[in-house]
């Protein structure tokens, strides 16, 4: 994972809440974690990753805070931290 992932990632779970992020940063740090992405209809999309699955709003602009909050539990249950993958 190179440093702009891992920086997106770490963004994910600052506090206070960071909702400056945009959601392609975002798929690009789940694809490198080794997630499977599928578009659902409208502008929805489903992840995959270490058995668990979850779908996401995809936005053209930076996401709000409560999706911030769905992307970071989705994380947690999966197992991924920030502290895996230090600045």
């Amino acid at each position: 994972m190179n440093h702009r992932h891992r920086k997106v990632l770490h963004s994910l779970f600052s506090h206070p809440l960071n909702a400056n992020i945009d959601f392609k940063e975002i798929e690009h740090v789940l694809l490198e974690l080794g997630a499977e992405i599928d578009n659902k209809s409208g502008s929805r999309i489903g992840v995959t990753l270490k058995g668990h699955t979850a779908a996401f709003h995809h936005t053209n602009h930076s996401l709000p805070k409560d999706e911030v909050v769905q992307i970071r539990k989705f994380l947690e249950t999966c197992g991924i931290t920030p502290a895996d993958f230090p600045l």
